[in-house]
């Protein structure tokens, strides 16, 4: 799941990058309004998190143009305003949520899990290639019946590749969807991901279902 987190304190934006990294999800970080509202209008979200006093442009404004123009992302507000006025307003602009500074980490987290789901039951159906399953609601991730354990960034790669089946994906697709637009690593990353994911899901059983097309990229290809 990709997120864009509009935050102009850029301590606060930079630990709740890494909580979130930490926790499976891409991160696209914005310092201001403007710029926000132009990585929203340009690149596909999952949810939006969007701090309400912004410099160049504040998030209440930003809300309200974004749906303007039919943007049907899940917007998160982020703000210290908790009076009942305040989150009407936040609300009444377009968002689907509210969260008042300080937070806890574990209820941003919550919200952002009901967000994923209220945003569309493919989203959280399972999904099967094959004698593989994967549950985006609880990732639980089984192949003929046996549970595999996968690290947040491995849980990522298969979820792209099982949104994706049979369909080729190169090093840059994936390499911009698991880690986010200012990622300055080698695609060398995404070849040390897929090794290690191919040894989880593929090594110990006789039906591969990762192919390495040559020079291209990867697919998950269902067997016939």
């Amino acid at each position: 799941m990709r997120i864009l987190l509009v935050e102009d304190n850029r301590r606060l934006n930079h630990e709740l990058q890494m909580s979130l990294v930490d926790e499976g999800y891409a991160v696209d970080p914005a310092y201001d309004g403007v710029e926000g509202q132009a990585l929203a209008e340009s690149t596909s979200y999952d949810v939006l998190i969007l701090d309400i006093l912004l410099p160049g442009k504040d998030g209440l404004e930003v809300c309200r143009d974004l749906r303007r123009q039919h943007f049907n992302t899940p917007i998160l507000l982020l703000t210290a305003r908790d009076t009942v006025a305040d989150r009407v307003r936040g609300l009444d602009s377009g968002a689907d949520d509210y969260l008042v500074k300080p937070f806890a980490l574990s209820e941003l987290l919550a919200r952002l899990r009901a967000l994923l789901r209220r945003n569309g039951a493919e989203k959280s159906a399972v999904l099967r290639v094959g004698d593989l399953s994967f549950d985006p609601a609880t990732h639980v991730v089984e192949r003929a019946g046996q549970r595999i354990e996968l690290t947040p960034r491995l849980f990522s790669l298969l979820e792209y590749l099982m949104r994706h089946p049979n369909q080729v994906l190169t090093r840059e697709m994936i390499a911009n969807h698991i880690w986010n637009y200012e990622f300055t690593g080698t695609l060398n990353a995404v070849e040390v991901c897929m090794r290690r994911l191919r040894c989880q899901v593929d090594e110990a059983f006789p039906i591969k279902l990762l192919e390495t097309v040559r020079g291209v990229g990867y697919r998950l290809h269902p067997p016939e």
